[in-house]
């Protein structure tokens, strides 16, 4: 069984490429952290856990009323200085320990998203979620144009090596080293891998 996902919004880094917060970018009448936190919201997930860290109090302030939405849950990450891998297991335990404390009751399966990616809507969403659900992998990855990207989706098979990643790095190891576990789903739009981090890409974002 890998039903119900939960998602998992990665937000937490410093932005170091970028020089100041991606998340509060205002794109089209919305910080970008909104635009991942609607399109989720509005997707088959079950559940979705914002993981923040670096300026996370800035973020939770701009954010306002959306943190009242009953399926939204708050993570900070207080050791995001540490990289990627840091926020993945931070929202990873939450998904497998939900408040009941058993981790028998937590999510099967989670989506890994990033929150930098304004184009990733709902309908890809979904659509991955349909496809890996009804599949036998335990692993799903979006591929446009034969170029992989995110997000991602893992069945609690692999929580435990999820668990284990070590610095600033997020989950290609572990598909790459299980390629018989991978189902890649086609998707038909490119901008839906498009994702934000110099001024450039700022520069280059579709009005």
């Amino acid at each position: 069984m890998k039903k119900p996902t939960a998602g998992i919004i990665l937000a937490a880094g410093m932005s170091e490429r970028l020089g100041r917060s991606k998340p509060l970018l205002e794109f089209r009448g919305k910080y970008l952290i909104e635009w991942a936190l609607d399109t989720a919201l509005n997707s088959h997930l079950e559940s979705l856990i914002l993981v923040l860290g670096h300026n996370a109090q800035n973020i939770l302030q701009a954010l306002g009323e959306k943190l009242r939405h009953p399926r939204l849950h708050i993570v900070i990450n207080s050791e995001y200085r540490e990289g990627q891998s840091q926020s993945l297991r931070a929202g990873l335990l939450k998904a497998i320990c939900p408040p009941s404390g058993s981790a028998d009751d937590g999510f099967p399966s989670v989506m890994f998203l990033l929150g930098d990616q304004p184009f990733a809507d709902s309908k890809m969403i979904n659509c991955l979620l349909g496809r890996f659900w009804k599949s036998e992998k335990d692993i799903c990855v979006p591929v446009c144009q034969g170029k992989r990207g995110n997000p991602t989706i893992f069945s609690r098979v692999f929580y435990n090596q999820l668990l284990s990643i070590k610095g600033d790095i997020g989950a290609r190891e572990i598909i790459c080293s299980h390629p018989e576990s991978v189902l890649y789903a086609e998707v038909d739009n490119p901008l839906c891998f498009f994702d934000i981090d110099t001024e450039e890409d700022i520069a280059s974002l579709p009005l």
